[in-house]
């Protein structure tokens, strides 16, 4: 099935409260769309939940989106909660498999855009290599939500390898962060209403999982701490990690790749791109002596991959950027909310 595939004959055009009442209109819109788009062996079987095998340690995480609007350059809301909680379980050292989907919807969603979401939906999954097994809809009153609200809880097996933890993070590791930051917050920025703006950015959303396996069979237990910076961006994660570790960390501005057209619109808007969210890079830290096979690695994923950093005994949980002209800065965790409904 492609992305233009076509909306197929339905006797609704938009969504009411009858489709969330769980009696024949919401049995037309899941099979219609849910069950048909997503089909697999555990979906089809419509029980009230998935029965999975698994042997050995699993990761489990949960996430719920409300971006607005719903789409934006470079994706669709849908595509955002496959790939958030894919990330999340790939942050965790996990190989993603399953996931659970769960709806919110507004009365009165225009059918054409709940499927588009869809169809966003089973791309992502599909590129990805996972099944969504058991899901959930409801529908609120008009005016009591934001056309839709998704939310995705993912199960997958911890690579055999992995073992990430911020304890783990030592002085003289390298930092590194896998691609250009700020795109997915900017994206969302350029068509939000009474701020539109004429760019070509587009959000950066994008599965990470096989970048994360990737670095974890070549460099195994050298791979200590990852996370994905989405709100409060690289900041906050870095922030997160000298304030777990309990050592200090130490950025080089100049390294750290932002483009072009990111850069100006963070300046038109007076933000800091290390504070605007992202939906498909992540911060990995690696001991000292793998760093450059790291960057190898994650360049042949994304050529903009960079070490921007390293954990230091200097300056115990705190963040320090050294700025393109030679001067020093705290860099505190975003104190409050930058930008609202940005995921």
């Amino acid at each position: 099935m492609q992305l233009n595939c076509p909306l197929p004959k339905l006797d609704f055009d938009v969504i009411t409260l009858g489709h969330g009442s769980g009696g024949v209109l919401t049995h037309r819109l899941l099979d219609t769309g849910v069950f048909n788009v997503l089909k697999n062996d555990l979906l089809n079987e419509q029980h009230d939940g998935a029965i999975l095998n698994f042997s050995g340690p699993v990761a489990f995480t949960t996430d719920s989106y409300v971006v607005t609007p719903i789409f934006f350059p470079g994706g669709n809301i849908g595509e955002l909660a496959v790939n958030g909680s894919i990330n999340d379980l790939a942050m965790c050292g996990a190989i993603p498999e399953y996931l659970s989907l769960s709806f919110i919807l507004e009365e009165g969603l225009r059918m054409e855009e709940f499927w588009e979401v869809l169809l966003g939906i089973k791309k992502a999954s599909e590129e990805a290599g996972v099944s969504i097994v058991t899901g959930d809809t409801k529908v609120v009153d008009k005016g009591k939500g934001d056309k839709v609200f998704i939310n995705t809880t993912g199960l997958g097996r911890l690579h055999p390898k992995a073992n990430i933890h911020a304890n783990r993070v030592k002085p003289g590791d390298k930092i590194l962060v896998s691609g250009p930051v700020a795109q997915h917050g900017v994206a969302i920025l350029s068509v939000r209403q009474g701020l539109e703006f004429e760019t070509t950015i587009t959000s950066d959303t994008q599965s990470l999982h096989r970048q994360v396996i990737k670095l974890l069979d070549v460099l195994g237990e050298d791979v200590k701490f990852l996370r994905d910076p989405t709100r409060g961006g690289v900041a906050t994660v870095l922030n997160e990690l000298a304030a777990q570790s309990g050592y200090g960390v130490e950025i080089i501005q100049k390294d750290i790749p932002v483009s072009e057209q990111v850069e100006g619109a963070c300046e038109l808007l007076g933000l800091d791109p290390l504070y605007v969210a992202n939906e498909g890079i992540f911060i990995a830290v690696v001991a000292e002596h793998k760093a450059n096979e790291a960057l190898s690695i994650l360049k042949s994923f994304h050529p903009p991959t960079s070490i921007i950093g390293t954990v230091t005994h200097e300056h115990p949980k705190q963040v320090i950027q050294h700025s393109r002209i030679g001067g020093r800065r705290i860099v505190s965790m975003l104190p409050g909310e930058q930008l609202p409904r940005i995921c």
